[in-house]
């Protein structure tokens, strides 16, 4: 059945789709994945880190039920209670001074949002991004995503005024610099392409990852953040954190910016924000989405009822079951974990990560990428029942994502998995 199901699959669907595992998906719960043959898999990676409160956690598929037997589309046509009381619920844990919403379906799509009101705020067309970054595959958002070759190839030329500064990946610093000589050279080098590329008043917004995604799960020093935000004000540039797959309590905060202490102008939520089922949302302050008069922008499915019932189960669950301490706590222990891994072998370079958002460097010598290994690494693990996904523009990291209801002894199980894959393989 597995063989035949994923024969007709190639017969129809697009080469482009990548699905990264051969398992045949029967049901799944909480951090498990199980196969129509009946085997069971820890999903360490939550469904690219959108099930962040487990797969089917059961006040979400109630929510999901009750709202489905009431009405499923709107459609923009008319006012339900879901649009508003998702925003109302959504006000107490997003950063302060953001009380404005516009839902859409993923997160490519509210970072094309983000944009456009940007542009349209400022009257300004420059946008800064950041190197390494991964903010989606539609035409505006891939003018932005520099994570991979394979997501720009062919495809130029891209949306124009868009500038790239070095993002802060200090494991391999764009400079040659270690943490111990760090002079934020990656920010010097964003105040020199104010200077010589583009004017600051001339730039409508920065777009940044507060924890790099797809470009490898890295943790920027929190100086960086800082100092961005300030810089933003001095000129006027509206400030972009795309919290697509770092927010919904990825990091144990609600959202990653906390970890720095900054607020953004604008912010862009999908992902873990309704427990799989499609939702995204550009988040702004009141002073500035106000401007975006009606029409400028639209949706017919964005906002869904279902989804917005989804949503708000998924944030009752984080707080009524502590979600966000747990990943703090198991994040934590999974980082003393792996610290011993790396001391007992080589191959693992660096390991960094904020709560349950973890990511795994794999190296040979002189820290080449160790892009093959990895790849055999991470077969075994699929083999010995743990699901993992890779990350970096080499592919030669591991994104460590389990959802956030994973207990101790499941991220010990898991790691345990991990090492003995790295004794086989290296």
């Amino acid at each position: 059945m597995e063989d035949d199901l994923r024969q007709r699959a190639r017969g129809f669907l697009s080469p482009a789709l990548v699905i990264h595992t051969d398992i045949v998906v029967k049901n799944a719960r909480g951090i498990y994945v199980e196969d129509v043959d009946g085997r069971r898999y820890m999903d360490f990676t939550s469904g690219l880190a959108t099930t962040n409160i487990g797969h089917n956690h059961p006040k979400v598929v109630e929510a999901i039920k009750r709202q489905a037997e009431a009405f499923i589309h709107s459609g923009c046509m008319f006012y339900y209670e879901p649009l508003v009381n998702l925003p109302e619920m959504l006000k107490k844990v997003i950063p302060p001074g953001l009380d404005m919403f516009f839902f859409s379906n993923s997160g490519a799509e509210a970072v094309e949002g983000a944009l456009k009101l940007a542009r349209l705020y400022t009257g300004r067309q420059g946008i800064i991004a950041f190197t390494n970054a991964f903010h989606g595959r539609t035409f505006g958002a891939a003018s932005l995503t520099t994570s991979n070759i394979r997501y720009r190839r062919n495809y130029q030329p891209f949306l124009p005024s868009v500038y790239h500064s070095p993002y802060p990946y200090c494991y391999r610093c764009y400079f040659g610099q270690r943490p111990e000589t760090c002079s934020m050279e990656c920010y010097e080098y964003l105040e020199r392409l104010l200077k010589h590329i583009i004017p600051p008043e001339e730039v409508a917004c920065m777009i940044i990852e507060p924890v790099l995604g797809e470009g490898g799960y890295v943790v920027p020093p929190p100086e960086f953040l800082r100092n961005l935000k300030g810089l933003c004000e001095r000129w006027g540039i509206l400030l972009i954190l795309d919290e697509v797959q770092s927010g919904m309590g990825r990091t144990g905060r609600w959202f990653a910016s906390e970890h720095s202490g900054i607020v953004p102008d604008i912010m862009t939520v999908a992902k873990g924000i309704a427990s799989g089922m499609p939702l995204s949302a550009v988040v702004s302050k009141r002073e500035i989405m106000s401007e975006w008069p009606p029409g400028a922008h639209g949706t017919t499915f964005g906002g869904n009822p279902v989804s917005c019932a989804a949503a708000m189960a998924t944030i009752e669950v984080i707080e009524e079951e502590g979600l966000l301490g747990n990943a703090m706590t198991v994040g934590n222990y999974a980082m003393e974990i792996l610290s011993s891994i790396k001391e007992r072998h080589s191959c693992v370079g660096n390991v960094r990560g904020l709560g349950l958002m973890i990511g795994i460097e794999f190296v040979r010598e002189g820290k080449e990428p160790y892009t093959e290994g990895l790849k055999k690494i991470m077969g075994y693990c699929l083999e010995r029942g743990l699901v993992l996904l890779e990350a970096g523009a080499e592919k030669n990291i591991i994104r460590l994502a389990p959802p956030l209801i994973v207990k101790k002894e499941e991220m010990e199980r898991g790691l345990e998995i991990l090492e003995e894959a790295i004794e086989r393989i290296t």
